[in-house]
């Protein structure tokens, strides 16, 4: 395959043109690419050639030190949307005519899924009250939006935000939020304990939200979302619906290896870890907020 139609190519292009687009989005947007451009001649053939895809992508995600539990959720609801649910008359038809209908559906899971961030932003408003004090973890695009969508409305909050070492992206979202005429301090992963006195709400993002109501996130979200029930504080987790993940994890060392670790020994240390549906408040999300017992019969009609 030319190097402009190999799929990993486009899947890095893209990501270094439009840094602000998440891993999954550019994912679902890769594979559809790569429909547009298979060889294949089957609806068979495609899914199985979308599966090799999916695993080089994971691959080239985990080798950049990124979780790939998002682009699990958000490929696999993909194919589900566009091939394994395909209606019987299409398979009836030209094989050409029958790509460029799955490139259409996907296309439009696409546009869907790329208006989750701005809808999950309008939903969640009502709980973003007026002198708020809210502490957020690491740098999540959807909580950006969130809180973005607040300012313009005029809400006045400060917002805390976790250093969130190794790679220390908590400072990106200080950096985003203050060029928005939001207060953002910037406090030590360690300091979680000190500042939770001064917090109204914790605001996280996730990785993924499992079939139990539970996230997976960025390394430091447990012990974070332990602190705030220990204080009587809400956590409220904000996520698109396609990182809606099939996974039912109950301890830590049940999430897979792929979506937590680096291949190198070097970094083993852990991305991301699970936070219990038990110290979730609720969950924002574009198809509702949703409390974490809801999440299991919405995943069930996900994939219907």
């Amino acid at each position: 395959m030319k190097d402009d139609l190999d799929p990993v190519n486009f899947y890095q292009k893209c990501l270094k043109e439009d840094p602000d687009v998440s891993i999954p989005l550019t994912a679902i947007k890769t594979l559809i690419r790569f429909i547009q451009v298979s060889e294949a001649g089957t609806i068979s053939g495609l899914h199985d050639n979308l599966k090799t895809v999916i695993r080089q992508l994971h691959e080239t995600t985990e080798n950049a030190g990124k979780s790939v539990s998002s682009i699990s959720s958000g490929c696999e609801l993909l194919l589900r949307f566009i091939t394994l649910a395909a209606p019987e008359d299409l398979l009836s038809k030209d094989f050409s005519e029958c790509k460029r209908v799955l490139v259409q559906r996907g296309e439009l899971f696409l546009q869907k899924a790329e208006s989750s961030r701005k809808k999950i932003a309008v939903l969640s408003q009502q709980f973003i009250r007026d002198g708020s004090v809210i502490l957020t973890h690491s740098k999540s695009r959807v909580v950006i939006q969130l809180l973005l969508e607040a300012a313009g409305k005029n809400k006045r909050f400060k917002v805390y935000v976790t250093e969130s070492n190794p790679d220390q992206q908590g400072h990106d979202t200080e950096k985003i939020l203050k060029e928005h005429n939001i207060p953002c301090t910037v406090i030590l992963d360690s300091a979680v304990g000190y500042i939770m006195e001064r917090v109204d709400i914790v605001l996280l993002g996730a990785e993924a939200v499992v079939e139990s109501g539970g996230i997976i996130n960025k390394i430091g979200s447990f012990q974070l979302a332990v602190m705030a029930k220990a204080m009587n504080k809400p956590v409220y987790a904000a996520a698109e619906s396609y990182k809606f993940l099939r996974e039912y994890p109950l301890k830590q060392k049940e999430i897979k290896n792929c979506n937590k670790y680096l291949n190198s020994e070097e970094n083993s240390h852990p991305l991301v870890d699970y936070t219990p549906p038990s110290y979730i408040t609720l969950l924002f999300t574009d198809l509702g907020v949703l409390t974490p017992s809801a999440v299991s019969d919405e995943l069930i009609k996900l994939y219907l």
